[in-house]
């Protein structure tokens, strides 16, 4: 909490029933560079759950006129936001970059998706929504309908700041809920930024809402509020549990993305340089900080030597640095807490006995001591009992595991209490088809990295990494909806 304001730094405040306002509180949270620690990008409020109350009971009220709306046109204001996104673009993406560190070209790459998603809900407001179905009688009608939750509170994490919180608002919006935005306070000045786009696209008072804060006062909140229907969360599993329990109390409606350990296997068969390609991409691309990233690496033994050798070649080569500087590959870590987490799994992983095999090290360089930065890491003689074979590290960490045949990779693969993504690398078609059926996992990609999803498509886990709901594509109107089964007869 800080009430020192730095001069010419902006300070960013919550949106609330159509209206930019101070927290309760008067005090603010500061959002910092991670590629520059003395850098304040801007100040959020340090909201009360005051403010969220007053949040809650305009998105209550202002959703009664919401649902009321077409779909078509409720799609409208989805198009009008979505093209001013992506007039500010570059602008949006820079904010993203500044706040959490991963490449400006990543970031622009979030922003577009963003946009994207956007105008693919808003397509949605013209699909059906129900179906009619045969009745007993002749002379009725039988059909569903459905209808939105109500309030839907979006509890967004920091590591995709304009996609995550887009893909949860947009179809909540569309389907008629109204919505109340937690974002993670590391990237708050992005998530300003968002709700300017929906603000200038003349989205109605209290639709949309965003409140900013600590997860113990906002988040909690939105998890306790009785006005609340729906809470949609992404993040850890610790809170993601306890978001889950106290929506189950009140009898809310939850939808839980939570981590990751996720496995990619090559093949012996395998094209090693496209391999290599998608195992770096998956696993050390912003920084690591994907749920589905890459984490274990099973490689069968005929082909481990020369796999880690044109690893390792590759790995060397990505340049460390600030996101805002072209020739970065890799930018820091997302806070310095995060960075404290990957230092740890670090020590634990030499102290268990794995071999370090590249990286591991804070870059001191060209004043990169200043940020939060970790060099990509590489670890061999990784056994699947070993903590970074075990728990979600969310950093550049790749823990290689040598394996004799695909099925005890798979049998690895599987020995995990998470299920987001897997991949593997092969061309033969029974090794395809064995991993499609056996890999424990919501997310299958086979001669790709394990991180990325179509935003049409499904998306979720199973096992401990989900709540076992989908996000994206028309799947989504399974959880910002419910079914209404209608018999009419005259």
């Amino acid at each position: 909490m800080q009430n020192t304001i730095e001069k010419g730094v902006k300070t960013y405040l919550n949106y609330i029933n159509g209206e930019w306002s101070t927290s309760s509180t008067k005090e603010v949270l500061s959002s910092i560079n991670p590629a520059n620690k003395d850098e304040i990008v801007g100040y959020v409020q340090s909201s009360s759950r005051e403010d969220l109350d007053t949040a809650v009971a305009a998105a209550k009220e202002a959703q009664k006129a919401w649902r009321k709306l077409s779909g078509a046109a409720r799609g409208d204001f989805l198009y009008k936001a979505a093209a001013i996104m992506e007039s500010r673009l570059e602008e949006i993406a820079e904010s993203m970059t500044r706040e959490m560190g991963k490449t400006f070209m990543e970031s622009k790459g979030e922003t577009a998706r963003g946009v994207a998603i956007l105008r693919y809900y808003a397509g949605e407001g013209m699909r059906k929504v129900g179906d009619v179905i045969p009745s007993q009688e002749s002379d009725a009608l039988l059909f569903t309908t459905r209808v939105p939750l109500g309030v839907v509170g979006v509890i967004a994490p920091w590591n995709f700041p304009v996609a995550i919180p887009i893909w949860k608002m947009a179809p909540a919006l569309i389907y008629g809920n109204a919505v109340v935005l937690k974002p993670a306070s590391e990237v708050a000045v992005t998530a300003a930024k968002i709700m300017e786009c929906f603000d200038e696209a003349g989205i109605p008072a209290g639709v949309v809402n965003v409140v900013t804060g600590k997860g113990s006062v906002i988040g909690q909140g939105i998890i306790d509020h009785p006005d609340i229907n729906g809470i949609t969360f992404t993040g850890s599993n610790t809170v993601g549990k306890q978001v889950g329990k106290g929506a189950l109390n009140r009898g809310a409606k939850y939808q839980l993305e939570m981590g990751g350990k996720n496995p990619v296997i090559i093949s012996k068969d395998a094209d090693l340089d496209l391999a290599v390609d998608g195992t770096i991409s998956g696993g050390l691309r912003s920084t690591g900080q994907k749920c589905t990233a890459t984490s274990r690496v099973f490689v069968q033994s005929a082909v481990y030597d020369e796999f880690k050798e044109k690893l390792l070649a590759k790995v060397k080569e990505l340049k460390v640095g600030s996101g805002m500087e072209g020739e970065t590959w890799m930018g820091p870590c997302a806070s310095e807490s995060q960075l404290n987490t990957v230092l740890y799994y670090i020590e634990k992983g030499k102290e268990e006995g794995a071999t370090l095999l590249y990286g591991g090290e804070r870059p001191s360089e060209n004043g990169l001591d200043n940020g939060f930065y970790v060099q990509p890491t590489v670890f061999e003689n990784v056994t699947i009992d070993m903590a970074i074979a075990k728990e979600e590290i969310f950093g550049p960490v790749l823990a290689l595991i040598k394996v004799e045949t695909i099925e005890e990779a798979l049998e690895l693969a599987n020995d995990t209490e998470f299920g987001l993504s897997a991949s593997i690398y092969t061309k033969d078609i029974q090794n395809i088809l064995s991993f499609i059926n056996e890999i424990e996992a919501g997310l299958v990609r086979v001669n790709a990295e394990t991180a990325g999803v179509e935003l049409q498509a499904p998306f979720g886990g199973m096992k401990q990494s989900s709540s076992h709901s989908r996000e994206q594509g028309q799947a989504a109107i399974e959880f910002f909806t419910s079914i209404k089964t209608v018999f009419l007869k005259a």
